[in-house]
């Protein structure tokens, strides 16, 4: 009896022992529902609940004209729960909507959605579909389906502008440009979405999640004209590789503003796939270089000069026969021994010994002032990141051979910019105008929330100087000048020439920039233009290399706007007696003898064939109106034009459509300015020019008869 008591008291405590442990539990189950639950739930959530970012649309980057440069691309992506959907009508209907936008089967997705893993809650079916896809599942308005939308950065028109508009990285971080410089206006802010971690601490959506949706951002529109932009990198690029440059750039401001209208480097770059090329050709030469200017500084001098009253116009400056000269021990030499000069003369043909002379008359604190008074030395304060200020000794600083070759460019250096800002103060009649590219910001709605307005810096100099200044400038840019290969006919230019040795590992070597900065038309400025060429090899003179892309861009140019009109001789304007001979030789028959008819020229025809192999009188020859000339027609052409290019054929006194004809027929695009009889082409008829390029051609109608008869009285 005891033993059975022994055996049913320990059989009593074993089964008290284990009703204590779902009593435990039991314990352990309300202590942390009710005593720690709410600490405990919150510690849940910190593991198992995260927050990922939601990116903001970034802004847009608009032309002057608002043509949109640069915008974000939407991404749709496409993903399901398959715990919520899976064997049901809902896969079937995700699928029938992806199968009409994709290509795909439906039963390819109701396939994936089915035979998902058991565990699953996220799947991808589709990384990109088009914007109607993305809407038409917006509509099915199903649980279970996840719709995502993600942004890319597009450069609508690849290369154009990419200096000035920069580039993005994947983080749609700015990294260049304007990208850059307005990175925190234009990303926006972004928005938040909740989503869980699993135990192997991977993050995935899921349906219903809290949001907050991102703020987009603002766009940017810029003074960049893409017109403009289009014809200088055209230009520049065809120049650079013309002239066998390293590398060029180029700029055209308006001098009354200070707005850019184009900005260019060559070689260049496609923002869209900035990974491509070297980052040395991302780099924005017009801002981010410095170099020494050359003869083009030579304008400061020349205000100095004046204003101080230490130079005369009428003054003649001798010039060493051998075109050197020993200051303070070093030898000063001109291109080419220039002899006797005026004042006028000393700039035109950018003589070195002559301007040095005429600086050493100016107190070396004057001059200094009179450069930092035209911006060198410091930031133009361009709204563009990697701006540098240059470098402008102060005159403590200077050695006794300073002033004399800082007077033409050497022992200072400055940005392209710095240099378009300061001819820009002088076109402007005197004024030193800080340059930008944002004209204004606006949000999503177009409000306007911040405007850039022209802002004057500080006058350089008095409008007496500058008007009697000009037209020594202009002059640089004539027959008799460095810059003739700049210049345009018809079209008043004031400008300079520079050639300046590079300054290599201590020394100056036999390596040189070339450029040339203009401004047109003369009587009211409305383009400033730079250009400059790294090492061109096929001549080291800025005229020559620099002044003729100068010209290409500024014939091209002056034809997009109606208000700059080209000067025209009376000829042109009236019904003259005397004419001068189109050229007729390499023409068609066809196309010469619609040309005569139409300018009222007789003519009579002598030989067989389809080409003008000679004409009398010759080409360029003045004759009475009533002269008849002969043409001479053969069936092989004696005129070779190279492959690729095209004759320009002579278009005045004929009406729209048949200059249309004539243009078009040989290769080349037409620009017409007006209406009604043609008065003046450009370029000139003649000339060789690369088919697919433009031939503007202006015409009046009505007020043009007028102004022929008001000529010829």
């Amino acid at each position: 009896m005891n033993e059975r008591s022994s055996i049913m008291g320990r059989m009593f405590l074993l089964l008290g022992l284990l009703m204590l442990l779902p009593a435990a539990i039991l314990v352990q189950i309300l202590r942390v529902n009710f005593y720690e639950g709410e600490a405990f739930r919150e510690l849940w959530s910190s593991q198992a609940i995260d927050y990922i970012s939601i990116p903001a649309q970034r802004g847009n980057i608009y032309d002057a004209n608002g043509s949109l440069l640069v915008t974000d691309t939407a991404i749709y992506k496409v993903a399901v729960d398959p715990l919520l959907i899976r064997n049901t009508e809902a896969a079937n209907r995700v699928a029938a909507v992806l199968s009409n936008h994709t290509g795909r089967t439906a039963r390819y997705y109701v396939d994936r959605i089915n035979s998902s893993p058991s565990g699953s809650q996220y799947l991808v079916l589709e990384r990109s579909v088009p914007v109607q896809a993305y809407e038409d599942l917006t509509e099915l308005s199903l649980r279970g389906l996840i719709l995502e939308e993600e942004y890319r950065r597009n450069y609508n028109f690849g290369t154009l502008a990419a200096h000035v508009v920069g580039f993005v990285n994947h983080n749609m971080d700015g990294m260049a440009g304007l990208e850059s410089r307005y990175n925190n206006i234009l990303r926006g802010r972004d928005g938040q979405q909740q989503v869980r971690k699993d135990r192997l601490n991977q993050i995935f959506a899921y349906v219903g999640a809290p949001r907050k949706f991102p703020k987009q951002g603002y766009s940017l529109h810029t003074t960049i004209d893409s017109k403009i932009q289009a014809i200088v990198e055209e230009e520049l690029k065809e120049g650079a590789i013309r002239h066998l440059a390293k590398y060029g750039t180029a700029i055209v401001m308006n001098p009354k503003t200070g707005e850019i209208k184009a900005m260019a480097n060559y070689p260049v770059y496609n923002p869209n796939a900035p990974a491509t090329i070297e980052n040395e050709n991302r780099r924005n030469y017009a801002v981010a270089d410095i170099v020494e200017p050359g003869s083009t500084f030579k304008l400061v001098t020349a205000i100095a000069a004046v204003e101080q009253n230490v130079v005369s116009f009428d003054e003649r400056f001798e010039t060493p026969e051998s075109g050197r000269k020993i200051i303070h021990g070093q030898v000063m030499r001109d291109h080419n021994p220039l002899g006797t000069l005026t004042f006028t003369e000393v700039m035109a043909k950018s003589s070195n010994i002559a301007t040095s002379e005429i600086a050493q008359r100016i107190p070396p604190n004057t001059f200094y002032q009179y450069a930092r008074n035209m911006g060198f030395g410091t930031p133009s304060q361009i709204d563009l990141p990697g701006e540098l200020a240059g470098r402008l000794q102060r005159p403590y600083e200077w050695s006794r051979v300073t002033l004399p070759w800082m007077s033409i460019g050497y022992e200072v250096q400055v940005s392209p910019v710095q240099l378009v800002q300061a001819y820009a103060a002088f076109a402007n009649g005197g004024y030193l105008m800080k340059p930008f590219v944002v004209k204004s910001v606006t949000d999503e709605l177009g409000n306007i929330i911040e405007k850039n307005e022209p802002k004057k810096v500080r006058r350089i100099a008095r409008p007496s100087t500058i008007e009697k200044l000009i037209p020594v400038f202009e002059q640089a840019v004539s027959d008799s000048g460095t810059a003739q290969w700049a210049s345009v006919e018809g079209l008043r230019i004031a400008g300079k020439t520079g050639t300046a040795q590079k300054y290599i590992d201590g020394r100056y070597q036999a390596r040189y920039r070339a450029s040339f900065v203009g401004f047109f038309p003369v009587e009211d400025p409305e383009y400033v233009i730079l250009v400059l060429l790294d090492e061109p090899r096929t001549s080291i003179y800025g005229g020559f290399t620099a002044g003729s892309v100068f010209k290409e861009i500024a014939q091209r140019v002056s034809g997009l706007q109606n208000s700059i009109l080209r000067t025209q001789p009376s000829e042109l304007l009236a019904e003259s007696s005397e004419f001068v001979l189109p050229k007729l030789e390499g023409m068609n028959r066809r196309d010469a003898e619609l040309l005569l008819q139409r300018s009222r020229i007789p003519y009579k025809v002598s030989g067989n064939g389809n080409y003008v192999t000679g004409q009398q009188p010759a080409f360029g020859e003045l004759v009475l109106r009533n002269t008849p000339i002969e043409i001479q027609l053969s069936d092989t052409a004696t005129d070779s034009i190279p492959n690729g290019f095209a004759r320009i054929p002579d278009l005045r006194d004929m009406n729209m459509r048949e200059a249309v004809y004539l243009v078009e027929k040989a290769g080349l695009e037409i620009e017409m300015v007006g209406s009604g009889t043609i008065y003046t082409q450009f370029p000139r008829a003649g000339d060789l020019m690369r088919q697919g390029r433009t031939v503007t051609v202006r015409g009046r109608a009505g007020a043009f008869n007028q102004q022929r008869s008001i000529v010829s009285n």
